[in-house]
């Protein structure tokens, strides 16, 4: 368990979260109680935390963090102009933060490191400040972007009126038109669109962080914690498959496979057709199978080790043999269909084919030891 010296609390920081979380809690659902909320302001709602989650997923995220495809001005100035509304730093924080992330996954000079528990990874990293602030030296390409270096200079007063003050006057404008008090209303543009909103978009993000570190499955690659999570790929716009992230980083996409929900992907390939986005960067479908195949090998490796190691079933040859040739035969079509994306040969549908049957021989027969009796002395 970690300790950490009461000095080391970030205080203005630690002061925010906390008080827009209890806010969130207790105001907004007094308030809904006694007025509830009609059209407008839901619409209003949901406005700001889609371009605000979106100027995270797509702006400081894929945009900036990783370089996965070039956006004119006008995108740019977009998500900078919300991303602040997130109140979630600077783009230029935010995007160091995160790149040193990826380099130190799950070691300890990873800002947001699983291995320290859940809550460190969820927002503890934020409010404690465990070691000197070292220098910012991989955001060279950020520090030369003049809407990076405006932002980053007035990043918490373009939060605090365009997320804030402007929700709230537009709720008292349109008041008279919904036939409601303007003050009344105006507290209620304040409280949806500002502090829950907030509180919603930044704990979406943060559960990138912890959740996605901890539950979830890993078909890509188990070398680190991340994992792929549907759920949170619904409250992140498609930022909950981290762990095809965490293998492929610069690709635009996060979901890539057709039933897999990722707005930002969508927006993103949009702008592009739209001419506000180009150079969009993507894994081939080839390289994709071959890390799913190369990590169920590896999968299935692991659980043949674990059953040959357990006391409570023993191995019958005839089921032994069974594996060991299925084992065989999908190094074998692993093996070719690797050397043929190498050489860049065109990847027949019937290899993969081959490949999918036999791994799904092999799954089949290591589920069914389960239930083989021991073998008779």
């Amino acid at each position: 368990m970690l300790r950490i010296p009461f000095k080391r609390v970030n205080w203005i920081t630690s002061i925010f979260l906390v008080t827009t979380a209890l806010m969130a809690l207790t105001v907004v659902p007094v308030y809904l109680f006694k007025h509830g909320i009609d059209w407008f302001q839901f619409s209003m709602f949901f406005f700001y935390a889609v371009a605000t989650t979106m100027s995270i997923t797509l702006g400081y995220h894929r945009l900036y963090s990783h370089l996965s495809f070039k956006a004119k001005w006008p995108v740019r100035l977009f998500v900078l102009l919300f991303g602040a509304c997130a109140f979630e730093n600077s783009c230029m924080d935010w995007t160091s933060d995160h790149r040193t992330h990826h380099k130190h996954v799950d070691h300890d000079e990873d800002p947001y490191d699983i291995s320290k528990g859940f809550m460190w990874a969820h927002i503890g990293w934020l409010i404690f400040k465990m070691r000197p602030e070292e220098p910012v030296n991989n955001i060279g390409d950020l520090q030369k972007d003049k809407l990076c270096v405006f932002q980053h200079k007035y990043v918490h007063w373009i939060g605090f009126i365009l997320g804030g003050i402007v929700p709230t006057a537009i709720a008292y404008f349109v008041a008279p038109l919904m036939g409601a008090d303007p003050v009344t209303y105006a507290i209620g543009g304040f409280l949806l669109s500002g502090v829950l909103r907030i509180v919603i978009v930044q704990h979406s993000t943060f559960f990138i962080n912890s959740l996605c570190h901890t539950i979830g499955k890993r078909p890509y690659n188990t070398d680190n914690s991340a994992r792929d999570s549907a759920i949170m790929a619904v409250f992140t716009c498609g930022e909950g498959y981290h762990n095809y992230h965490h293998a492929f980083q610069h690709d635009y996409r996060n979901g890539v496979k057709p039933w897999q929900f990722d707005p930002t992907k969508w927006m993103i390939w949009t702008l592009s057709k739209l001419g506000l986005t180009s150079g969009l960067r993507r894994v081939s479908d080839e390289r994709i199978l071959l890390a799913e195949m190369r990590e169920a090998g590896r999968q299935a490796t692991r659980k043949i080790e674990a059953l040959a190691q357990s006391t409570n079933h023993a191995i019958t040859e005839k089921t032994a043999e069974v594996l060991h040739t299925s084992a065989q035969r999908l190094s074998d079509s692993y093996s070719e269909l690797e050397k043929a994306i190498s050489d860049k040969v065109e990847v027949s549908k019937q290899m993969m084919n081959q490949w999918q049957n036999e791994t799904r021989e092999l799954v089949r027969h290591i589920a069914s030891m389960k239930g083989i009796k021991p073998a008779s002395s």
